[in-house]
């Protein structure tokens, strides 16, 4: 039996100085809170959540229906997309930007009624204890001693707090909390400038607060409970603060967060505490885990860190009930705090192979609350079944973008979910729970190719962008991009197998496009990014190496085992490394390990790229357009399992994916095989 508790202690994080690029955070997957090394949020960290959004007033009245489409013509239908802001500039923007997601609020210290800043600050020594998911913070404040102990509660959207210090008897030491507007651009999600926006009301009792919140159109509450004597006063428009009346020298709180605050009894502080504790020892001592304390390759501490890091991580920012967006509930990437449907898989497909299925599962039932939506698109562009669209929010409204309405590669992502929860629960009640989801998919993948004349085959395109996003100006001529043509064949034979274990009928268009969908682009032995690409290792060689995208997570799809080892070997030498992303590495692992070369797998875990394909001090992977990348865990932990517990048709050894010559030891267990 494993020691898992040394294995994931050994990776607790400490800061003995401020430093914002390195923020650790407490959360429960719908709600986390970034704190700072005072123990709150008084000099950084955000407050995110999967249900908290905003919208600000559109600028007319019916914005979806407003909106004019680009209109092509393809294969002799007329097909529209949301690709143009021309003469529609503000809608345009207005439709991506809202809902945004919404910084709830900002809980911190004053010091004699003033603000704590950095310089106040001395003695600094805080902890995240990944065991516990308990962050303790010692500091000198004012030359005063000060504990802080901040938890999340596992159930609850409920930030929990013990302040310990001689401060708090001497009546000089208070929290603060304010509540911005919300700001679609801003990393944050918080604009603190546009006081007469929203509005706040508070209702008191001895010990309790609760907190209306108004912006627009949207409303949540806030619960502020505390258990010794205290008074709380209005400072300003959305600011208040709750004093100690200093009876002793400890003060706790809890914060609860939601849309709107239902009869729950209050929880108080201790027991939350107690109850947030055994939920992280039951997470850590469930699922899967990975020891390469063996080890006598140097590297094996670092990427033990980061596989240890990024199951918290992942834990407290993307097990919720929504696709999380890349920069998780950290902060707001660059799309507004929306979730990008191609993205989901390299946030939550890990859980299956990590045995915490349970956690993907929080989010997948979007799917098919959503599906009218995806039948609405691909209706509206001539095709059958559900096309699912690449930006999009809650609300199941679409994002326009000049790039993202082209992209198919999201589209078999729902099947391979199904798949993955057959494998765990092979039952009927699994594929009555899927089946509209993946039959819908597959309808749209099998209307979508088109069957050319002159070769007899099926071709996916034109008008299609490819997953590197790399060929904006020749989509309306690219056909036949390498990883899609893979998983698109993936896709529509696992749909077959579900018929089959349906009972149903199968489906003769299905069958055909498979049996003749378009071979694999190939040029020189090695596989390109698309059809007839020119220039493809001068001009296309950036962004993500969807070549060997074809024999990464997927199953053997039409791959010769030796063109990918060819084209693997041909993106260590020739890519642009520097132009990829987060996930790309894990991807390219994935890849060299189907290849057969585990050293390779290795490298590509390790390979240099500015901040592309770093992991910050709290185990962030860094490989996107804001940093912060959520999706490059998450690949990270995919591929390590696959490496670790093997894949479908693998060789038959342990650990196949690591190399075989005694430099890893890998020991691990309660991990799954991957497809």
């Amino acid at each position: 039996m494993m020691d898992r508790k040394t294995l994931v202690t050994r990776h607790n994080i400490t800061f003995t100085t401020a430093n914002s690029a390195d923020i650790p955070q407490v959360g429960n997957g719908e709600i986390a809170f970034g704190i700072d090394v005072t123990g709150l949020q008084t000099l950084y960290g955000n407050t995110l959540s999967q249900w908290g959004w905003h919208s600000t007033v559109p600028p007319v009245k019916n914005p979806v229906e407003a909106f004019k489409m680009f209109e092509i013509e393809v294969h002799g239908h007329i097909a529209t997309y949301p690709a143009s802001a021309a003469g529609q500039e503000e809608l345009f923007s207005w439709l991506r930007e809202n809902p945004h997601r919404l910084n709830l609020g900002k809980i911190a210290f004053l010091l004699d009624g003033k603000h704590v800043e950095e310089k106040h600050l001395t003695d600094i020594c805080q902890t995240l204890d990944l065991w516990r998911g308990v962050i303790t913070s010692n500091y000198s404040l004012a030359g005063v001693p000060v504990t802080v102990t901040t938890a999340c509660h596992p159930k609850l959207d409920m930030l929990i707090a013990e302040v310990r210090s001689p401060l708090i008897k001497a009546k000089r030491l208070a929290i603060e909390i304010a509540f911005p507007y919300g700001h679609a651009t801003e990393k944050s999600g918080a604009d603190w400038n546009a006081h007469e926006r929203h509005s706040t009301d508070v209702l008191t009792t001895e010990q309790s607060a609760l907190f209306k919140r108004k912006l627009d159109e949207d409303r949540y509450e806030t619960s502020l409970v505390w258990e010794a004597k205290a008074s709380i006063e209005k400072l300003a428009e959305h600011l208040y603060t709750l004093q100690p009346a200093g009876e002793s020298e400890s003060f706790s709180f809890v914060c609860r967060f939601a849309p709107k605050i239902d009869d729950t009894p209050t929880v108080k502080f201790e027991k939350a505490l107690t109850v947030t504790m055994a939920h992280w020892e039951k997470f850590w001592t469930s699922g899967g885990a990975i020891d390469l304390s063996g080890s006598s390759d140097p590297r094996w501490k670092e990427l033990e860190r980061r596989i240890v890091l990024s199951q918290y991580l992942l834990a407290v920012n993307e097990a919720g009930s929504l696709p999380p967006q890349e920069s998780g509930l950290l902060n707001n990437s660059g799309w507004y705090g929306k979730f990008h449907l191609e993205m989901h898989w390299w946030h939550g497909a890990h859980y299956q192979l990590w045995n915490r299925w349970e956690l993907f599962e929080r989010s997948l039932g979007w799917y098919r609350d959503t599906l009218p939506v995806a039948r609405g698109i691909a209706k509206r562009q001539g095709y059958c079944g559900g096309r699912w669209p690449k930006m999009i929010g809650p609300d199941g409204r679409f994002g326009p973008s000049v790039c993202g309405p082209w992209l198919i590669w999201q589209q078999p992502h729902p099947i391979f979910y199904a798949e993955q929860n057959y494998r765990l629960h092979p039952t009927p009640e699994t594929l009555d729970k899927w089946k509209d989801v993946v039959f819908e998919t597959a309808e749209f993948m099998a209307s979508y190719a088109h069957k050319n004349e002159d070769t007899g085959k099926y071709d996916l395109g034109p008008w299609v962008i490819n997953a590197a996003e790399n060929n904006l100006d020749v989509k309306h001529i690219t056909i036949n991009p390498a990883f899609e043509l893979s998983y698109w064949r993936y896709g529509l034979r696992v749909a077959c197998v579900w018929r089959e274990r349906m009972g149903l009928p199968e489906k003769a268009d299905w069958k055909s496009v498979i049996a003749n969908l378009a071979p694999l682009p190939v040029e020189n032995g090695v596989y390109v990014m698309w059809e007839g690409v020119p220039d493809m290792w001068t001009k296309y060689n950036c962004g993500h190496p969807d070549v060997i995208g074809t024999g990464a997570f997927l199953p053997n799809e039409g791959v010769d085992i030796n063109t990918l080892q060819n084209t693997v070997d041909k993106v260590f030498k020739q890519w642009n490394m520097y132009s990829t992303w987060g996930w790309d590495f894990p991807w390219l692992a994935m890849a060299a390990a189907r290849a057969g070369k585990p050293q390779q797998a290795l490298d590509a875990l390790f390979l240099e790229a500015a901040h592309k394909n770093n992991f910050n001090v709290c185990g962030v992977n860094m490989g996107g357009p804001a940093h912060t990348y959520f999706p490059g865990n998450g690949g990270l932990l995919y591929v390590v399992a696959m490496m670790a517990a093997g894949w479908d048709g693998g060789p038959d050894r342990d650990a196949p994916g690591f190399p075989d010559d005694g430099t890893w030891v890998v020991r691990h267990e309660g991990l799954m095989k991957a497809q």
